[in-house]
């Protein structure tokens, strides 16, 4: 009998680009995209070649459903370390007693929470998405805004700011079954004190989803909703800088058990376990010391091109920003959030159109820009770099539509190209 071993068959051999040539160019053209282009989009970031690693694993060959200990599916064991690491470094970091690192999304750990806490047709008050909530909290488009009535709470007029007194007035009149704090483009910090004495006056369960500031709060450089929240999600991208997924998070263990069923068997089934790998890289890397120099960078730094802008006549809603976020309106320009994003793509910086508090309802006639400072800090820009930045977008933008516009598009991209040289990422 012959015992020499075999080479083994070219499937598991052969690289990307001697098997789907498309693709594989595709992707290196993203790649190359990535190094040469300044991305300033509030809900993206880079991730280490750690969590690349992890994501290309081959652990994603492998089927589970349930929990670490009790699957429904053999050959576990070293799935079980990694999410067990997942779960205990969230955790760690966020100071919580219970974690779920499963959910594949912020809006599927967000219809956990709703799974898990309210039933169809109850009550929800959450920040409207002009002012700066998510699809997820109740939108009509959404499929939490069709199962549940949805209420939503906006921001002043003139300042951009949450008025906590008329969240107040609202919910004592709409008497919500969950509050929710939290959306993806409100660049200032939620009162959760004030949302939990809201929460507590009409006997209702508060969530916090803080996807877009974890990574802030894990670096603590901006207040924890865990205190206050019954229950909070995030995602592991933006701030926290990790793999996209999601997270349920809280310090009160009654949750647990529903929390656990409410991922599976309630709305999803196998996992993601290369994302859970991925997820647990990121959060190891949010508890070391330099992950906090990051946070504190990512702040500076979106409040350096929050004030660099408005010296430039640009508005900027509320006024500034106390996260990584961003948010402009251009209609003192007479711009369109998608004509500024096109404007800036052709000068190869990244960013994209957003509805503004009070604007048209339409896509089309959005007349805001948001922007977010996370991804240039990972690639190492300072505040001087976020400066230069900001007055190659205000030359940009005060200037699109004009006859010299060309000439600011060149300027900008050679700008961009020297600042992404100096700079390099996934070399």
């Amino acid at each position: 009998m012959d015992t020499a071993a075999t080479k083994a068959p070219s499937f598991f051999l052969d690289p990307l680009s001697s098997r789907d040539a498309l693709i594989a160019d595709a992707l290196d053209g993203e790649k190359r995209r990535q190094q040469s282009h300044i991305e300033l989009i509030a809900s993206e970031n880079l991730v280490s070649r750690a969590v690349l690693d992890a994501l290309g694993h081959e652990i994603s060959n492998k089927t589970l459903e349930g929990y670490p200990g009790h699957r429904f599916h053999g050959g576990a064991d070293y799935a079980d370390i990694v999410e067990n690491a997942a779960i205990d470094r969230a955790k760690s970091l966020f100071n919580c007693a219970y974690a779920n690192a499963q959910p594949h999304s912020g809006t599927q750990a967000n219809q956990a929470v709703f799974f898990a806490t309210i039933g169809p047709g109850d009550r929800i008050l959450s920040l409207d998405l002009a002012a700066g909530g998510h699809l997820s909290h109740g939108a009509n488009s959404n499929l939490s805004g069709r199962w549940f009535e949805t209420y939503h709470y906006t921001v002043v007029d003139e300042t951009g700011l949450i008025d906590y007194d008329s969240v107040e007035r609202q919910a004592l009149k709409v008497k919500p079954k969950l509050l929710i704090a939290g959306g993806s483009a409100y660049p200032r910090t939620f009162d959760f004190p004030r949302m939990r004495a809201i929460a507590d006056e009409v006997n209702a369960i508060l969530l916090v989803d803080m996807a877009h500031f974890a990574g802030l709060v894990a670096a603590g450089v901006h207040p924890s909703p865990l205190p206050w929240a019954d229950v909070v999600t995030c995602t592991t991208t933006k701030t926290l800088r990790g793999p996209r997924g999601g997270l349920i998070l809280t310090k009160d263990l009654t949750w647990a058990n529903k929390l656990q069923k409410a991922i599976f068997p309630g709305i999803q089934g196998s996992l993601h376990t290369q994302v859970i790998a991925a997820k647990a890289v990121c959060l190891g890397e949010a508890l070391q010391p330099e992950f906090k120099e990051y946070g504190a960078r990512v702040k500076a730094n979106a409040k350096k091109l929050a004030h660099t802008l408005q010296r430039r006549g640009i508005r900027v809603i509320s006024g500034g920003t106390d996260t990584h976020l961003v948010l402009l309106d251009l209609s003192p320009q007479k711009l369109t959030g998608q004509q500024a994003q096109q404007t800036l793509g052709l000068a190869h910086i990244t960013s994209n159109s957003n509805p503004v508090p009070f604007g048209s309802p339409r896509p089309a006639e959005w007349t805001g820009l948001r922007l977010g400072s996370s991804a240039a800090t990972t690639r190492g820009f300072s505040e001087n770099e976020f400066e230069l930045i900001g007055q190659t977008i205000a030359d940009l933008i005060n200037n699109a539509g004009g006859p010299r516009i060309d000439k600011h598009i060149s300027s900008a991209r050679e700008t961009v190209t020297q600042l992404c040289e100096r700079f390099p990422i996934y070399t």
